[in-house]
């Protein structure tokens, strides 16, 4: 086959083996970890696209993160496939392709390098660090930010080739949306400066000519000079002599920052936004709670750790639990292989530029979610890795065909090691795909790939609570305590388990507990003030609704539950505006209707009672309890004051 043959082949074979490699996710289900406050709990995203989910997309900080294109993603998939996983599973998967499709023609297009370029394509493609990212539907922002990563970078590609504002005008537009869709992308100015350096050869200042000798008797005539030049010049590989012939256009270091001024202002302006909205949603680690030493230990753990899992891709989980302790001898070790091969990535830059490159994109492509400021409670995370190893690849690939043309049967060995490498790992990557399944097939791996995993017992508990396992479920959650007593969420869950046995006072101190560890969980303070209306224990109620609201004021289902409260203690005006409130944020839920019909007729509104229950049956024609109320207002006849009975969010 010709070359421009390959150029076609090998993206239609890496789009159609991605395809095939992970087209199981469509049939997999949502998992109860971000999904549900992303998609599934969601109602600002349930609701689809519409003008005030569009408002809240672009305002939100929910999440504890400002990222307003990937919520408009995500309403999106609502708007076109509802809640059927299979559509939004694939829109992520469909994301990846292109991704790998664009890598490909990126670096094929930069370095005129063929095989190294597809090398590096199918082991992002491929590879099961990256599993997380495309499987996980709350991750869609991995998916979709380096998307626009790299279209930044192709937009970038066609600006070096004739430098102007106007061309830079996409760069900037592409990066912002990447960033509007996760801020870990602050880093791509740097990125930019590294190409710079390779493949594209903007280094170099123009050099001053030097002065050329007389003609001495006996040397080489001009025109045997010319001739052996241009013998010179056609050896040269194509993008070595397309860079050489720019270089009388090069541009200096110091220009190549100042260019990239706007691009710089963007990563600040995100950078604060991001620190904002982490703050606020209180998803940044005190240093009181990680010291500083202990996150640079773990960061450099970390570093080296996703090294070893791109070389042996074994134990992957959903999420790695922080160390209790970090061992002097692994953070050493790190640090040492770490600095080694920085050493000689530094050393080797002129010979071997891709190294240089390739290692630094991912040293730095990591630095904000590498743990020096602590978000979540992950030491570290596989998704994290899906832009950062592509800088690995880069180096190995180029590297790996540098070796092989040295040794006499180089290439013939280069190509059979590929085929045993790509072939192990779509093994491995479709076994990985396949714990994705569901939640407990997920933390059930987890649980088997990690130790002390207190949030793989947690959700674990949760998923098999939901499938009618409850008694198993509270072993998980009890065992989820064991190893953190200060999981906020195992108190919250395992009081649930005794609400639903009957154990009201051992519910009530977990709840308590919850609320101590984590001051911000509204559903803890939610299903406080259930329990307490169910005890009827209305008025000691309303001031948790009260916190739950302050803290959720979208959440329609607080709301409701806030105003059967407030109506039990005989307060129907707060009640009704309650009601009000939950039916602004869902207007068919047939439960406020007819809760706020009892209290409009409590207040003698017998009219816009009667119109409340008629809607909440024509909502939900079997609503015994809304037509009995009807059939009382008709009859002019006041139902009795609502005392409600708990729902347990």
């Amino acid at each position: 086959m010709t070359t421009r043959h390959w150029k076609i082949a090998i993206p239609l074979v890496l789009a159609l083996l991605t395809l095939a490699v992970f087209w199981q996710v469509r049939g997999h289900d949502f998992v109860n970890l971000d999904d549900e406050q992303y998609v599934t709990q969601n109602p600002h995203v349930r609701g689809g696209l519409t003008a005030g989910n569009l408002t809240w997309a672009l305002t939100t900080t929910h999440a504890s993160n400002w990222h307003p294109l990937t919520w408009l993603s995500h309403q999106l998939d609502v708007q076109f496939f509802g809640m059927d996983p299979a559509g939004h599973h694939g829109v992520s998967l469909f994301f990846h392709v292109a991704n790998t499709l664009l890598l490909f023609f990126l670096l094929n297009r930069m370095t005129q390098t063929l095989w190294q370029s597809a090398a590096v394509a199918f082991l992002f493609a491929l590879h099961p660090l990256h599993v997380e990212s495309v499987a996980w539907v709350a991750e869609r922002k991995d998916v979709l930010s380096t998307f626009f990563l790299l279209l930044t970078l192709w937009a970038y590609f066609v600006y070096t080739r004739g430098p102007g504002i106007v061309r830079m005008i996409p760069v900037a537009v592409f990066f912002a949306l990447g960033l509007l869709s996760k801020p870990m992308l602050v880093t791509l100015p740097f990125i930019l400066l590294l190409l710079d350096y390779w493949p594209l050869g903007r280094y170099r200042a123009p050099e001053k000519p030097a002065l050329q000798p007389l003609p001495t008797p006996g040397i080489e005539s001009p025109g045997k000079k010319k001739k052996q030049k241009k013998k010179e010049t056609e050896k040269r590989p194509p993008v070595l002599q397309e860079q050489m012939d720019a270089s009388a256009a090069a541009i200096v270091p110091w220009a190549l920052v100042t260019e990239k001024i706007p691009l710089f202002a963007l990563t600040i302006l995100s950078s604060i936004m991001t620190f904002l909205a982490q703050q606020k949603g209180g998803a940044m680690s005190p240093l009181d709670d990680i010291p500083l030493l202990k996150r640079l230990g773990n960061a450099l753990i970390s570093y080296a750790s996703y090294i070893v899992k791109t070389v042996f891709p074994q134990g992957l989980a959903v999420f790695y639990p922080y160390p209790a302790g970090i061992a002097a001898w692994q953070v050493l070790g790190s640090a040492a292989l770490i600095g080694a091969m920085t050493f000689l990535a530094v050393r080797c830059r002129k010979q071997y530029p891709y190294a240089f490159v390739g290692w630094f994109w991912y040293l730095g492509t990591l630095v904000p979610v590498i743990g020096i400021v602590q978000v979540g409670m992950q030491a570290m995370a596989d998704r994290y890795a899906y832009v950062p190893q592509i800088g690995l690849f880069i180096a190995v690939a180029w590297g790996a065909g540098d070796l092989a043309s040295r040794q006499s049967h180089g290439r013939k060995i280069l190509a059979a090691l590929t085929g045993v490498v790509f072939a192990s790992l779509t093994v491995v990557t479709w076994n990985q795909i396949s714990h994705w399944r569901s939640s407990i097939t997920l933390f059930e791996h987890a649980l088997r790939v990690t130790d002390q995993n207190s949030l793989a017992h947690l959700n674990l508990g949760v998923a098999l609570n939901r499938a009618g396992k409850v008694t198993e479920a509270a072993e998980h959650y009890r065992e989820a305590l064991r190893i953190n007593p200060n999981s906020s969420g195992g108190h919250f869950n395992l009081a649930n388990y005794y609400v639903s046995t009957g154990r009201k006072d051992e519910a009530l101190n977990h709840y308590r507990e919850a609320i101590r560890i984590n001051p911000r969980y509204a559903n803890a303070y939610n299903n406080l003030g259930l329990l307490m209306v169910s005890e009827r224990r209305a008025e000691e109620a309303i001031p948790y609704y009260g916190r739950a609201i302050e803290l959720d004021p979208a959440n329609a289902g607080m709301r409701y539950n806030y105003g059967i409260a407030l109506a039990a203690a005989g307060r129907f005006p707060e009640a009704i505006e309650q009601f009000n409130s939950a039916l602004e944020g869902r207007p068919n839920y047939p439960e406020a209707h007819n809760y706020l019909g009892m209290a409009l007729m409590m207040q003698e509104n017998r009219e816009e009672a009667i119109r409340h229950f008629r809607q909440a049956l024509w909502l939900k024609p079997d609503f015994t309890l809304a037509r009995r109320n009807l059939d009382n207002a008709l009859g002019n006849r006041n139902p009795q004051a609502p005392a409600g009975t708990p729902r347990l969010r």
